[in-house]
């Protein structure tokens, strides 16, 4: 019972660890949406991904086989890859994730804020849910295999048992508390739009770790170099780096317009 407990702790911590990226994704996806649509297009989006999310994990567990077996592969002089289906989704989240921040940013370059676009020119409720629910799925590939790796035990006949109920719960408990930082999160960035910049690029590096990821998993190589997935320690001391910056400029811009006043 202990151990089901530290085990189902761990879980949790885990997935709110690895979910810090997907929340900043649905946080500022959800902006495309009418003003007073965007608070129900978290809790729909994330509570839908959710249910998702545990049927993948039976899914998962049933077929864990076909996700390691290669479904393309590519050798030639400069490019070489064995993709299997959970590098081919890495890869397409990485990729559509950097679209995402760079149109975003294009944007605020070319001042269309997002305040002032018009009800009809923002995106459809149905469009953001969805492409909440798909981001979160292709985000929860990591979570969902480290929790089979964490949640697991070899039975008297040697084979391996998941326990799916500790699993599920702490999916479910983890999207609780993600509808209920995504609401904190998006009412931050209302309120300071400045760290909204600073949101997409933290975006576009998660889009680039997804990248790097997705490569390392399918074992690519450009030009005989190997791709190597950035690794957690790597993503955050970035984040860190971009935050202090962020924090350094805004100070030093208050104290020159103090100094000027």
């Amino acid at each position: 019972m202990i151990e089901n407990i530290i085990t189902l702790f761990m879980l949790i911590l885990l997935q709110a660890v690895l979910g810090f990226d997907n929340l900043l994704y649905i946080s500022l996806e959800s902006k495309r949406a009418p003003k007073e649509k965007q608070r129900y297009v978290r809790k729909l989006g994330i509570a839908l991904a959710v249910i998702l999310r545990i049927v993948m994990l039976f899914f998962v567990v049933k077929l864990v086989a076909v996700f390691q077996e290669p479904w393309l592969k590519f050798n030639t002089s400069f490019f070489t890859g064995e993709f299997t289906f959970e590098s081919l989704i890495t890869l397409f989240g990485g990729v559509f994730i950097i679209y995402t921040a760079v149109k975003e940013i294009w944007h605020m370059m070319a001042l269309d804020m997002h305040e002032e676009q018009s009800d009809n020119s923002k995106s459809s409720v149905g469009k953001v849910i969805f492409l909440i629910v798909m981001m979160n799925l292709v985000f929860s590939f990591d979570s969902i295999l480290s929790a089979m790796a964490l949640a697991n035990h070899t039975d008297e006949n040697g084979v391996v048992v998941y326990n799916m109920w500790l699993m599920s719960i702490a999916i479910i408990v983890s999207g609780a508390l993600m509808i209920w930082l995504a609401d904190k999160v998006s009412d931050f960035l209302q309120k300071n739009r400045m760290y909204e910049v600073l949101g997409l690029f933290i975006l576009l590096i998660v889009g680039v770790m997804l990248l790097t990821e997705g490569g390392h998993k399918a074992e690519m190589t450009l030009f005989g170099n190997h791709i190597t997935a950035m690794n957690k320690t790597t993503f955050y001391f970035v984040i860190l780096v971009l935050v202090l910056v962020d924090l350094v400029q805004s100070k030093y811009q208050k104290n020159l317009s103090k100094k000027n006043s």
